[in-house]
């Protein structure tokens, strides 16, 4: 099914598709930004996709660095896909973030995945709440936590941190201790804002060698 449903994708969507792959049992389709809500309203009018189970933002500025690098990765671990998506989400052409579609076909029991490249110095993309109601609440996220602006939507507001939040905690260039720091005043009687008075620090796991609970005794 998921095989004949790459062929007429490939075939009805000639002219928008950038790729069109078969991967893990799914089908994964790329498209440009402009072309995003015609595309996803002839999935749901055309292909029966009339649920949208997940949207979620991507954030590749670090992706295939040195943190990822592996020596024992085997070929189907982490090395294979950093090498694929270093060529593929390279920032260098531009491109640093990417939103993701999951959606659903109840009537053939089938999914597909849509895959939208968005440009690294203001990521933005249509709004397909006209399309599926669902993506009120997951394009909010994807704002709230990446920075992504929804051209479109009705109430695009944080949803997840507070509405004076500053920065986007999902974005790699996020730091790990926050921006700022809150606490409850209670001779103000609420919550305030205050420099980080924490230090960053980088964790490295300890082993410990040596442990005599292991040595050999006297014989």
């Amino acid at each position: 099914m998921t095989q004949s449903l790459k062929l007429k994708l490939e075939s009805k969507l000639a002219e928008v598709l950038l790729d069109c792959e078969y991967v893990g049992g799914e089908v994964t389709i790329h498209i440009a930004p402009e072309h995003l809500v015609p595309t996803c309203k002839l999935l749901r009018d055309d292909f029966d996709f009339e649920q949208l189970m997940d949207l979620c933002g991507v954030d590749y500025s670090t992706y295939g660095g040195s943190a990822w690098e592996t020596k024992s990765a085997t070929d189907k671990g982490f090395s294979r896909a950093v090498d694929a998506m270093s060529r593929e989400e390279s920032e260098d052409d531009g491109f640093r973030y990417a939103v993701v579609y999951h959606i659903l076909s109840l009537k053939h029991n089938i999914r597909l995945r849509v895959k939208v490249r968005l440009d690294a110095g203001q990521p933005m993309i249509d709004s397909v709440t006209s399309i599926w109601e669902s993506a009120n609440w997951y394009e909010r996220e994807a704002f709230d936590l990446f920075g992504i602006l929804f051209d479109g939507h009705q109430d695009l507001r944080r949803i997840l941190t507070d509405y004076g939040f500053i920065g986007h905690p999902f974005r790699k260039d996020f730091p790990l201790i926050g921006n700022v720091e809150m606490r409850y005043d209670a001779d103000k009687k609420r919550v305030v804002y205050e420099p980080v008075s924490i230090q960053e620090r980088t964790l490295v796991p300890r082993v410990i060698r040596g442990d005599n609970r292991h040595e050999k005794g006297p014989v």
